[in-house]
């Protein structure tokens, strides 16, 4: 399912959202005038678990929870993430408020990084990408905005077909989907080149962020 727009709209302009967007997008640019020195790139700066117990210095063990959520592994790694920030991340900071969600964002992100170290303490491959942090942003939409319709683009043998569907089914199934895969890949995270159980942390560390700034802003959620 593909996600193509919501029918939220936004009351102010979610400048954060799109700083966030346009930092993604440069960094990435940036990782392809690299070249070779890519992959040095992506191993320092990407977050790599067994680092936290088996290096020294901050800037390995430390940095890179912040560093890996800004960076991409591909085109459609960054044109998916960047698709699902823009939908979904404008209704939550406007409700949040720009700095808190920034801080909100950020937080799901390392949140997301660390429950990826729980279940993969041991591995030494770099994990990279935004999908923690909006994984974040996603569980906080779907307590605010439940009854909120998706229009999804869904395949159906060989045609498409645009259907609305409520936010509360198609976040439901997407944290059903990574938790089923999350579970699969258990003890295989490594071959499967996607870090599932960072997407739950990320979703599940939004959910209860979310009461934190919701109350410090004195907001209700809309259930």
């Amino acid at each position: 399912m593909i996600p193509l727009r919501d029918n939220i709209p936004h009351r102010r302009t979610p400048i954060v959202t799109f700083i966030i967007l346009l930092a993604n997008i440069l960094v990435f640019f940036y990782e392809i005038s690299l070249g070779r020195d890519l992959k040095f790139f992506i191993y320092n700066y990407g977050f790599v678990p067994s680092r936290v117990f088996f290096s020294v210095g901050v800037e390995n063990k430390i940095f890179p929870l912040f560093t890996s959520i800004f960076l991409h592994a591909g085109f459609w790694h960054l044109a998916g993430n960047c698709l699902y920030l823009w939908i979904f991340a404008d209704n939550v900071e406007d409700r949040l408020g720009h700095f808190n969600f920034l801080v909100f964002y950020i937080m799901c992100g390392v949140l997301a990084n660390l429950t990826h170290l729980f279940f993969n303490w041991g591995s030494e491959v770099p994990a990279v990408g935004a999908s923690g942090a909006i994984a974040g942003v996603l569980g906080a939409y779907f307590l605010m905005f439940p009854r909120a319709r998706v229009l999804t683009l869904i395949p159906f043998f060989f045609f498409w077909q645009m259907v609305e569907i409520p936010a509360f089914f198609f976040l439901g199934f997407w944290f059903l989907y990574q938790f089923l895969l999350g579970i699969g890949s258990l003890g295989f995270s490594s071959a499967t080149g996607i870090a599932f159980w960072a997407h739950i942390g990320g979703f599940i560390a939004g959910i209860f962020l979310l009461s934190l700034f919701i109350k410090r802003r004195g907001y209700y959620l809309t259930l």
